[in-house]
């Protein structure tokens, strides 16, 4: 891995197992205190993981918890998707649910949440694994929940979101797109190029609106996996998990390289005391990788 990508991954640098045997891992996020935060969704569980891998439970029955961030005031925030909210897990360790509905309307099934520095929270609400009844939202989007609670509609310009990330000065917001529709599904099952898989970018103005729609990065693949948790760099390079491993990009587009693992992960995190670990999420096992470059850390007040 670090003959693929030089500079990147620290020298001489392999993956390391650090647990295994789940269902299905997600939502990584790296704990002040000096441990790991993960979920596997399947089993509807959120556990917490020494850096030498030793884990137990931190929350059972958590909606199928995905994506996990912290607020500003240090609370984890979660997207409970069989909850179908974006919650936050209060100091004395009760969980308040945050977003729910939309102009009366209850959201989808929330997936990733990425948080500025303004303390707002932008999370990610595919209208996947639904059905038709169940869809109270005729569109999938990116919501963003402000410091004082207000929610609304970041963009509805999303065909299926996932994950999502800041640049390092707030500036560009970061939507992996997994795909367009159902046909899309089919064709990775062909082992077919996917041509709807990619990330989006937004600007972002002082008051946290987005404007200027735009492709940022091509990641169109038969390979095995979608468009999935993404994170940045202290340079603002892009990392987005994805067919065949964990695509990074330059801040132009520009695809510096995939960091292969043994299996295919779908989420990445920052992490360790100096920020320069990377915790990836894979399928039924969690890997660290130790990078060059420290990643965005996440705001706090």
């Amino acid at each position: 891995m670090a003959d693929l990508l030089p500079g990147i991954v620290e020298a001489g640098a392999e993956a390391q197992q650090l647990a295994t045997g789940f269902g299905f891992t997600e939502g990584p996020l790296w704990h002040p205190d000096g441990y790991w935060l993960f979920v596997d969704i399947r089993a509807s569980l959120v556990h917490r993981m020494t850096p030498d891998g030793q884990t137990d439970v931190f929350r059972s029955d958590s909606g199928s918890s995905n994506g996990l961030t912290f607020d500003l005031a240090g609370n984890l925030i979660l997207c409970e998707g069989d909850n179908r909210q974006l919650a936050r897990r209060n100091a004395d360790g009760s969980y308040t649910a945050i977003a729910t509905h939309l102009g009366g309307q209850r959201i989808n099934r929330p997936n990733d949440v990425v948080g500025r520095s303004d303390g707002s929270l932008y999370f990610t609400d595919p209208n996947g694994r639904l059905t038709a009844e169940e869809r109270e939202l005729d569109f999938s989007g990116v919501h963003r929940v402000s410091l004082t609670g207000g929610h609304t509609i970041a963009t509805r310009d999303t065909e299926y979101p996932n994950g999502i990330a800041f640049s390092p000065d707030e500036s560009v917001l970061y939507v992996a797109i997994t795909r367009q529709d159902d046909a899309c599904i089919a064709e990775k099952e062909r082992s077919e190029a996917c041509e709807h898989q990619f990330i989006r970018a937004f600007d972002v103005a002082d008051d946290g609106s987005l404007s200027n729609n735009r492709i940022f990065a091509d990641m169109s693949s038969a390979e095995d996996g979608v468009p999935d948790g993404m994170k940045v760099d202290a340079e603002g390079r892009v990392y987005c998990t994805g067919p065949g491993g964990c695509w990074v990009f330059d801040p132009a587009g520009q695809l510096l390289g995939i960091i292969r693992l043994p299996e295919i992960p779908a989420n990445c995190a920052w992490g360790g005391p100096d920020n320069r670990t990377m915790l990836f999420t894979a399928r039924t096992s969690v890997y660290s990788l130790r990078m060059t470059t420290p990643g965005t850390a996440i705001p706090q007040g």
